[in-house]
């Protein structure tokens, strides 16, 4: 026995009107999707979103500048997070867009190379039959025969770049069809494919890529493992086997200012090592000069102060002596920073402290005159207290809960003075070191990104400098009873672009073909 279901007749219709209503619907969508007007749109669309990513500080890129612009707009900072203006390339809006202009171009590219490709294998348009009526023409009279006439026009043409075809007319007159420019929308396309290719490397370093974030103290080093990170974001179909197993060490951080004060150059003179157990190589990273690290590059994209400090408990035991990054508040360096002291004392320390680089008194208060360390001071105040390391919850090493802390006093120490506390505890003020963020960036498109930005100009110059133009000819014969051999010869061309240029090349040609 077979059992045999049936489906309501009424069901049948009803899924096939849905079926009929949509297939409109969906070919509508993908017409306009992959329309140039629409590629426009979205390209235009991209650029304007990622304004904010030039206007705003990345997380990418300099981290300790979010957090400074979250600290100084409570409001309108979180806000702004939210929207993911402080990640825009990862941010999913932006990727939305960028899927819909990778598709749009491909849509409206795959027609277009098909129509070209087609073009080129195509013979030019026939002659016309009154080529007095194109707006350039002539007419004029030869001694030759037509064969001659056109032997000669072809070789002219050809001398030149000119695709020519030649057509026998029935009156007896052979005709010259003749195009140039076929490179302006070749160039074009070439435009327009690069962009994609372009597009595809940015994508290709987005799903294999990854972008990490430290901060290093003069005189310390780094690993490229993850765990030695600030902040590190992997791509999508990231791995950690794709961490080469570099070091380097920051061995000295200069910089140097104009008389304003305004940067002028910047240097890290890093010691780098390929692999553990590797030979030591010295390397200046400076601005758009990182260093080649095993597949990777490393950019120096920030820089700072970091003091060196040291605690004494009221004994003279030292229960604190390192470099604290200090971060800076203004261009001229001006920089906050938190020391906190859990262990080795009667009781948790903390430090907040300013620093300026070069001091100087004001009406307004304190502030730094230069961002060299010309005259350094530190501003100290010191609190006691539960500073909340214990209680689980992570907090920023910038930050210090004074609310709840009980202020014992305040100080301004330069270079080498120590303060004693009430209690008995010593700080001192050791020196003044810096610091220096460098960006590790491992991006596997970028060789794609480059040859296809080449292409890109390339095109781009062959679609703006190549004239898209048209050549025509026909010689007739003429029999004037004395067997001599003439023609007449009209001549005609039609400029797809640049009407007050070609006429100038239309008369050379006609001239080298009157000689």
């Amino acid at each position: 026995m077979v059992l045999t279901t049936t489906e309501p007749a009424s069901d049948v219709r009803e899924s096939e009107a849905t079926r009929l209503s949509t297939a409109p619907l969906a070919r509508s969508g993908w017409r306009h999707l992959t329309s140039m007007r629409t590629a426009l749109l979205l390209l235009t669309l991209l650029a304007l979103a990622a304004i904010p990513g030039t206007l705003l500080p990345q997380r990418g890129l300099n981290p300790v500048k979010v957090d400074a612009f979250l600290a100084n707009h409570p409001h309108l900072g979180p806000f702004l997070d939210h929207l993911s203006l402080f990640d825009v390339f990862a941010a999913p809006w932006f990727a939305a867009i960028y899927l819909l202009l990778f598709i749009s171009l491909i849509g409206c590219l795959v027609p277009r190379i098909r129509l070209h490709a087609r073009a080129l294998r195509k013979a030019p348009p026939p002659t016309p039959r009154h080529l007095d009526r194109l707006p350039v023409n002539e007419t004029w009279s030869s001694g030759l025969a037509v064969d001659d006439v056109v032997a000669n026009a072809c070789s002219a043409l050809r001398r030149h770049r000119w695709r020519t075809e030649v057509r026998t007319e029935p009156d007896g007159g052979v005709s010259v069809a003749a195009e140039k420019g076929y490179l302006r929308e070749t160039g074009n396309l070439v435009f327009h494919v690069s962009l994609v290719v372009l597009l595809a490397g940015i994508a290709l370093g987005g799903l294999f890529g990854y972008k990490g974030t430290v901060l290093v103290v003069q005189g310390q080093g780094f690993a490229n493992v993850r765990s030695s990170y600030d902040i590190f974001e992997p791509s999508r179909l990231y791995s950690d086997s794709q961490l080469s197993p570099f070091s380097f060490t920051l061995r000295q951080f200069k910089a140097t200012y104009e008389a304003s004060g305004e940067p002028r150059s910047f240097d890290a003179l890093v010691d780098y090592q390929a692999q553990p157990g590797a030979a030591t190589s010295t390397h200046d990273v400076r601005v758009n000069h990182p260093l080649a690290a095993s597949g990777a590059n490393v950019y120096l994209i920030g820089h700072g102060y970091a003091l060196h400090i040291q605690v004494r408990s009221p004994s003279g035991r030292l229960v604190f002596d390192s470099d604290t990054p200090f971060l800076p508040d203004d261009g001229m360096f001006a920089s906050h920073g938190v020391v906190k002291v859990p262990n080795g004392l009667p009781h948790q320390l903390g430090l907040t402290g300013f620093f300026y680089p070069t001091f100087e008194t004001t009406p307004l208060g304190p502030r730094s005159s230069f961002p060299a360390a010309r005259n350094p001071v530190l501003s100290l105040a010191a609190w006691r207290g539960d500073l909340g390391l214990d209680s689980g919850v992570p907090q920023s090493v910038y930050d210090l809960p004074v609310a709840s802390l009980h202020h014992l006093a305040n100080r301004q120490l330069s270079p080498g003075q120590s303060w004693r506390l009430p209690d008995g505890t010593t700080v001192r003020f050791a020196g003044v070191d810096q610091w220096a963020t460098f960006q590790v960036a491992h991006d596997p498109g970028k060789k794609v990104v480059l040859v296809a930005a080449i292409l890109v100009i390339a095109g781009l110059l062959g679609s703006l400098r190549v004239r898209r133009r048209r050549f025509w000819l026909r010689a007739t014969p003429v029999d004037d009873g004395d067997g001599a051999r003439r023609s007449v010869v009209t001549a005609a061309g039609l400029p797809r672009t640049d009407p007050d240029g070609f006429r100038q090349e239309f008369d050379s040609l006609v001239q080298r073909m009157k000689d």
